[in-house]
């Protein structure tokens, strides 16, 4: 048990999450760090219970060996969740508090949206739980203001550039952009180089230029309707997601329909998660496309001129949070992405520095978003390919209920009761429902690493009923299938689970193996993510087929594919539980994420901008004055 590390004083029935969270005292994190052997010099301090981990500390460990990797997905879900934050943390604090082993959690920093929303926080759960769980899913260090900021920042240079290129010759928008010093002379900026080495134009000084290439310099001649970025800001409102800007009387008439996103699903996320270094984190800002000129060529932020400004806004959201776990295991909080438009895996970089840490025989624990058709595929696909990781141990999380659910069960709905079929015993539904839980287990094994699926028990459900799932796990060839209570117990209720994911780190025996590779067309990728999820075949619209033609004409179809569709289902249709096959998944559009690295083609409708229900979880949180603690977060 390493110092740091705390044993927990359970109670039943299990308190509120947040009055959990508040029974516990944190450590200072410096006593965290030091159980890692982090060097002070290479963290900072953001009060008692949080530090910035620099990206140095990877720089003073490269020679290190690295840990066992491990990935948290699950079976397709309800809409409640199945408890995969709950799960990687309960397991976490098995590996650190029980079993003596150096491990580090890796986890995606929650959005303000869900906290004030429906879901609430994402801090895991129970007696599982990473704190101060209030600074955890708030503010936390500010990562996702600074995305926020950047954002912003690039769609405000975008309008104001064709504000100023509709109002201004070519030689005056020149004169403008490299306007004389005191002395008459005229030069270029370090970013503008990056434009002229775009447009083959190898002269340094500005008065040598034509005013033919004066013109392809100055004048990005971007097509309105062709703009993909948009306004983002860290609030579910969904009056926002659709708006027309540009309506002040200085603005000359010059509207535009556009709208807001939520901050998380930013690419500028996407490029924190996947990046691994700064310069690399400044050369993929700077290769985002914003959207394209009239004569259909790609407009990028460096072409705006503000890539290097957009990484002075990010340098310090590069560095991962440290905190902890209830049982004083330590935990790195770093990028969010959607799950969805995006890749829905923390951070590379929060990775690399863990498996340094923990070194070899040690552990690194992190979570990909929604069911591993989604969360490890892209994982697997996206993330790894990027970080050249690889991953030994996959864990599928499961609950009976969802298992009833893909069974024929009554439709699970957030905010109301359960059907008595999910709180009764009936092993048939179980069983019926092990389908779904079959596939994931089967795709999740093609990549090359070994399954362990980890039932997390619910109260409600029997003895009879988790042994019906552990038997078909292991029918369906999971390494092990074990029955977990960490919600109610923390880490003791996950020793089983630590203990059989250690083994299955150590009878690895493939090397991890891609979907598909990279040099096939996007259509070819996305057929075998397809096939993948049960699908006979692929439609496309003539939006989807017209935007793969231009990625192809542009360059990128050398890209991975950043699939974008429900979380419900294997197939596009939420409604079809179990193990849908013989369907054909239609791709409805193809968007690209080039700077972050990957094209997303779009299965169906996917709102970026949530919306409020009329009993947001923000009725619960107050705060108590006298003690300055948070209340009714969940």
């Amino acid at each position: 048990m390493s110092s740091s590390s705390r044993k927990l004083e359970v109670v039943s029935p299990v308190p509120a999450d947040i009055d959990i969270a508040n029974s516990v005292e944190p450590l200072h994190i410096s006593e965290i760090a030091k159980d890692l052997n982090i060097n002070p010099l290479h963290y900072d301090l953001y009060g008692k219970y949080k530090a910035k981990v620099l990206l140095s500390a990877f720089d003073e460990l490269q020679g290190q060996e690295d840990g066992y990797y491990v990935v948290v997905g699950g079976i397709t879900p309800t809409p409640l969740g199945e408890g995969k934050s709950t799960t990687t943390v309960g397991l976490c604090q098995a590996l650190g508090a029980y079993l003596d082993k150096k491990v580090v959690t890796c986890l995606r920093q929650p959005s303000q949206g869900p906290t004030f929303g429906i879901k609430g926080g994402a801090a895991g759960g129970g007696y599982s739980q990473v704190i101060p769980m209030d600074e955890f899913n708030l503010h936390l260090t500010g990562d996702i203001h600074a995305i926020t900021a950047s954002n912003n920042l690039l769609a405000a240079a975008i309008d104001t550039r064709i504000f100023h290129e509709t109002s201004q010759s070519d030689k005056a928008l020149f004169n403008r952009l490299c306007p004389p010093n005191k002395e008459g002379k005229r030069s270029f900026s370090d970013i503008m180089f990056r434009r002229l080495t775009k447009l083959g134009i190898s002269k340094t000084i500005p008065e040598e230029l034509t005013p033919e290439e004066i013109k392809k310099f100055a004048r990005l001649d971007i097509d309105p309707a062709s703009i993909t970025w948009r306004r983002v800001m860290d609030v579910n409102d969904r009056f926002l997601r659709k708006i027309t800007i540009g309506q002040g009387p200085e603005e000359k008439g010059m509207t535009r329909e556009t709208g807001f996103d939520i901050s998380v699903a930013s690419e500028i996320m996407a490029v924190l998660a996947l990046t691994t270094s700064l310069g690399d984190m400044r050369e993929r800002l700077g290769k985002m496309v914003i959207g394209n000129s009239k004569a259909g060529d790609p407009i990028t932020a460096d072409d705006l001129g503000v890539g290097g400004a957009l990484t002075v806004l990010m340098k310090d959201a590069i560095n991962p949070t440290l905190m902890q776990t209830l049982e004083g295991t330590p935990v790195l909080v770093h990028a969010g992405p959607f799950a969805n438009i995006a890749h829905g895996n923390s951070s590379i970089v929060a990775d690399k520095i863990a498996l340094k840490l923990v070194g070899p025989g040690g552990f690194v624990v992190t979570e990909a978003g929604f069911g591993s058709d989604i969360g490890t595929e892209k994982f697997m696909n996206i993330k790894c390919r990027y970080s050249g990781l690889t991953p030994q141990c996959a864990i599928v999380v499961a609950t009976v209920r969802a298992l009833k659910m893909h069974g024929g069960g009554p439709d699970v709905v957030a905010g109301r009761p359960l059907d008595r079929a999910y709180v009764s015993e009936n092993v048939s539904l179980v069983e019926a429902g092990c389908v779904n839980l079959a596939k994931h287990i089967s795709n999740t094994k093609a990549y090359g690493v070994n399954v362990v699926v980890a039932v997390n028990m619910f109260s409600t459900d029997t003895e009879a009923e988790l042994n019906a799932v552990r038997k078909f796990s292991m029918d369906a060839g999971a390494f092990d299938a074990v029955v977990c209570s960490h919600h109610a117990h923390g880490g003791e209720g996950a020793v089983d689970l630590g203990i059989a994911v250690e083994k299955a780190c150590q009878n690895i025996t493939q090397p991890l193996r891609f979907l598909y590779p990279l040099d096939i067309s996007i259509k070819d990728k996305i057929e075998a993510i397809a096939k993948s999820y049960g699908a006979s075949g692929v439609e496309y619209s003539d939006q989807a087929e017209k935007q793969i033609e231009m990625y192809t004409q542009q360059g990128f179809s050398n890209l991975p594919i950043c699939m974008s569709k429900t979380q419900y289902s294997f197939s596009h249709d939420a409604s079809k539980k179990g193990a849908p096959s013989g369907f054909v998944l239609p791709i409805r559009d193809v968007r690209g994420s080039i700077g972050a690295g990957f094209i997303y083609p779009l299965v169906g409708t996917m709102s970026t901008m949530p919306g409020l229900p009329t009993r947001p979880c923000f009725y619960e949180i107050d705060i108590d004055t006298e003690t300055g603690k948070v209340r009714g977060l969940s």
